[in-house]
């Protein structure tokens, strides 16, 4: 069969492709200020610094043994009860998903939180924006029958029509969709730093900037806050439950790096180590974070280091080669993939380059906001998959780099890069992929064979 046939054989069945990773034009400051308000920019460039770091990945272990790295591929399995379906309900997904357990909790121009089952597609619970639903939030985190996500903190304007800025921390009630509280945070900040799930509580940034409170999962009550001096900024993260901070002085010339740790259970912070230089925070991998550096700016060799809670550091240099569309932690894996369609295989571990090959998918333009999805691994088939905005689909060989399946879906009802908060996604649930583009979400099982 000719690819062309394979291809063709693909869209019969897909209709949608799913991305969530987006590269920040020059002028995109003038470009959402124009098309909403001082609320809307403030998300939109909270995003951006986000993802114009290496963005946190997949927490997941990767064997290194001659055994493993031999093993097939195996099929892709479905979840029991699990068939294809798609869904097309307007406003319910647009702003981003996340998948726990089997369920898929949405966010929309409609709707700030909806559940939908995982197996069949069926919406199951909504919870309804307060004033505008367009920015690029969704819910981002589920735990303990209880989802995590944002809200506007008021439905009011200001005289001119627009907004008026404010961000809610809110706890929904999985089950039913009811909101169990709500927090209000003290900027426009809906990034992965801006709040987080820790042993026994969700660590927020609230209620001042350099302030990071532990509130109660089921009633939003503070437990216990840790603040830093001015002048100094933080980064946050958190490794087996315990959170860490990241803290440098608010200055344009490189220091060092403090790690503090924070006791989940008294918020007690205890110095773990201070390491050279400014450390920017990538993700983590398992019970490690990982964290890159520069002597200077600009520099293309860099020094990636991954540091355990207790302090203990591994360090390699990283060369940085040609234009990067993105990067990501997949395992112990920095798998980055270039401008020009090269997917490569960084290992943590080993310091070293395990593959460079085609990614396999179409790739956008540089000077649109849409961009690659960041890449997803199925851990059962050992497949790490890429999402195009044109509808490409690849997955290779976590191992050797190699394409072992390929696919492609309709994505003609969005226009890529029209709108900062409408960026499609690629998601998994266990080995079924999740495709999402604007509202329509697709459930589709990769057919690889042996």
């Amino acid at each position: 069969m000719t690819t062309e046939q394979v291809e063709e054989k693909v869209r019969e069945t897909l209709r949608a492709v799913a991305l969530d990773r987006v590269r920040a034009p020059g002028d995109l400051a003038e470009t959402v200020v124009r098309r909403r308000s001082r609320r809307r920019f403030s998300q939109a460039a909270g995003t951006v610094v986000a993802v114009a770091a290496i963005t946190v990945g997949a927490v997941l272990g990767f064997g290194g043994g001659t055994a493993e790295r031999d093993r097939p591929v195996r099929p892709a399995v479905s979840p029991e009860g699990w068939k294809p379906w798609q869904s097309d309900i307007r406003g319910a997904g647009e702003r981003g998903c996340l998948v726990e357990g089997s369920a898929l909790y949405c966010s929309g121009s409609k709707y700030d939180v909806a559940k939908f089952d995982a197996n069949t597609g069926e919406r199951l619970w909504t919870v309804k924006v307060n004033r505008e639903g367009d920015g690029p939030d969704h819910a981002f985190a589920a735990r303990d029958g209880v989802v995590y996500a944002y809200r506007n903190h008021t439905a009011d304007k200001e005289p001119n029509g627009d907004y008026i800025g404010g961000t809610d921390l809110m706890a929904v009630d999985a089950d039913n969709g009811k909101v169990l509280w709500t927090a209000e945070m003290p900027q426009d900040d809906r990034t992965d730093q801006a709040a987080m799930l820790i042993d026994g509580a969700v660590l927020a940034n609230t209620p001042s900037l350099r302030t990071m409170s532990a509130l109660d999962p089921r009633t939003g009550e503070e437990k216990w806050r840790h603040t830093w001096d001015k002048g100094i900024v933080c980064q946050r993260t958190v490794l087996s439950g315990v959170p860490y901070l990241l803290c440098n002085q608010d200055t344009e010339e490189p220091d060092d790096t403090d790690i503090l740790r924070l006791d989940p259970a008294t918020g007690s912070a205890e110095k773990v180590v201070t390491m050279p230089g400014r450390q920017q925070l990538v993700g983590t991998t398992g019970d490690r974070m990982v964290l890159i550096a520069a002597k200077n700016a600009g520099d293309k060799d860099l020094r990636l280091t991954t540091l355990s809670g207790s302090g203990k550091q591994t360090s390699h240099s990283y060369r940085v080669e040609g234009e990067r569309a993105n990067s990501d932690i997949v395992g112990d894996l920095l798998i980055s993939v270039s401008w020009q369609g090269k997917a490569s295989a960084y290992s943590l571990t080993t310091g070293k380059t395990l593959w460079t090959v085609p990614v396999g998918v179409k790739m956008p333009d540089k000077e649109t906001m849409t961009g690659l999805t960041a890449p997803v691994m199925s851990t059962g088939q050992r497949v790490v998959y890429f999402a195009g905005p044109t509808g490409d689909l690849s997955g290779l060989d976590l191992r050797t780099g190699e394409q072992v399946w390929r696919g492609h879906a309709d994505t003609a009802e969005q226009k890529p890069g029209t709108a900062f908060g409408d960026q499609p996604q690629l998601l998994l649930y266990e080995d079924v992929l999740v495709a999402r583009n604007g509202s329509r979400i697709v459930s589709l099982l990769p057919r690889i064979e042996n």
